[in-house]
């Protein structure tokens, strides 16, 4: 196109990698299909109130909307290799704003559980899940722990900028009015991508950022059935134990985050007297420092081992997440500031080692599909806690134990990641490398 081919010149002429044009259009990308999910959270309570829904149904449509755009992941990376990037993230981005728009339609319970469940579901489950080590691994040779900490602080970009005017929105005029703004960003998105997204460096007539020309004429096509592509990675991961060891601290990991925090934590605000506005701000501060501490782990992550990373991470995230019914008790609005920055520089900081360790384990050209099961074991866990959190507010009329028992998983998933063995890593890599 005319407007691709401008751009490029002009990368040219300033010695711009256009890899790195390719990691702001995910990243835009990421920003558009990860407030559309975290967005759930300030939709509980007007859709309650408009259309009288139990609160445990609208958390199991926001559920199984987490549990499958997990399980999509490793599917969705099989049909990148099948059909090619651009296309698989048009076909998304377009299932997304069709979500979008049939929610003003909706006027029973299962029609949400459909267009938030299954539609929206489906729709995010490329750009939340194998984009970023996608991205990260086709693209770049260097600096690819770098583009995956940008990326992955991409999701909490979105909600730092969207959710608090979200909320506004909702507040002074109607959900559907919020709704619209999202509808609006994902054409804009669509648009961009159509324009700008390219297959891989190679449509470019480039190799990869700091990559070699040996190992670039190495790498070859796949043209299988997807769905034969995907098993086939799930069963050469399920023989090591590493795999087990990550795909059960990623399930902790989604079930801390985007499944209990993500879902429930501006409503459990809101049962101590916290204002909507004011619980959307601090579910959105958490991603001003969830942007620092996820890039700042990709950058860790080029120069530290993994797998200690990990285990404080999980460590801290465990022992803030325990503490936080006693902050809400206190109604001290300083010390829920403080977790806000704490949790948020913990988000999703652990996205950056698992990768890495997935990378280095299963090797560069089958570490994306089988990154994509182990986040679908997050994705599980987000399932479990979106789910399970409504009904435990249900039976308890309180989110505490569900905050109290996350905390202790996120203590035992940082057992599981240190038990990895080191040596173990790089044997199977050297293995993998050869089998390659």
């Amino acid at each position: 196109m005319i407007i691709t081919k401008i751009v490029g010149d002009v990368l040219i002429r300033n010695r711009i990698h256009y890899s790195w044009i390719i990691l702001i259009v995910s990243f835009f990308s990421i920003i558009a299909a990860g407030i559309v999910r975290s967005s759930s959270g300030v939709f509980i309570e007007p859709f309650e109130n408009e259309f009288g829904w139990d609160r445990s149904v609208i958390s199991l449509a926001f559920a199984v909307g987490l549990f499958l755009y997990g399980i999509s992941g490793p599917f969705m990376a099989a049909l990148i290799e099948v059909f090619g990037l651009k296309k698989i993230m048009v076909l998304s981005m377009a299932t997304l704003l069709t979500g979008t728009l049939l929610t003003f339609i909706m006027q029973q319970s299962w029609q949400l559980i459909i267009i938030w469940g299954i539609i929206i579901g489906l729709g995010s489950g490329l750009f939340l899940t194998v984009l970023s080590p996608y991205i990260a691994n086709r693209w770049f040779e260097k600096r690819r722990g770098l583009a995956i900490g940008i990326l992955t602080a991409s999701t909490a970009t979105g909600q730092l900028i969207l959710l608090p005017i979200l909320a506004v929105i909702i507040d002074q005029y109607s959900w559907r009015w919020a709704i619209t703004l999202i509808i609006v960003l994902c054409v804009i998105m669509l648009v961009i991508i159509l324009v700008f997204m390219k297959n891989s460096p190679k449509e470019v007539g480039i190799l990869p950022y700091g990559l070699d020309k040996e190992i670039e004429d190495n790498m070859v096509e796949q043209k299988k059935n997807p769905i034969i592509i995907a098993f086939n990675g799930l069963f050469e991961a399920v023989k090591a134990k590493e795999f087990w060891l990550l795909a059960g601290s990623f399930f902790i990991c989604g079930l801390s985050t985007s499944g209990l925090i993500g879902t429930h934590f501006v409503s459990y605000c809101i049962s101590f007297g916290i204002p909507l506005v004011t619980a959307a701000s601090l579910l959105s501060f958490m991603g001003v420092f969830d942007l620092v501490g996820t890039t700042l782990s990709g950058w860790l992550s080029d120069r530290f081992d993994n797998r200690w990373l990990l285990f404080w991470y999980y460590g801290l995230r465990g022992a803030s997440l325990a503490l936080l019914p006693l902050t809400l008790s206190k109604g001290s609005y300083t010390l829920l500031v403080i977790f806000a920055i704490f949790y948020g520089l913990d988000w999703i900081a652990t996205v950056p080692p698992t990768i890495g360790i997935s990378r280095r384990i299963f090797g560069v050209e089958k570490s994306g599909i089988i990154y994509g099961w182990i986040f679908a074991s997050h994705q599980a866990g987000a399932a479990v806690a979106a789910f399970g959190g409504g009904m435990i507010y249900k039976i308890f009329n309180s989110y505490t134990w569900a905050f109290l028992m996350a905390g202790i998983f996120c203590l035992l998933a940082s057992l599981f990641v240190i038990v990895i063995k080191k040596q173990t890593s790089e044997i199977i890599v050297k293995e993998d490398s050869l089998k390659i």
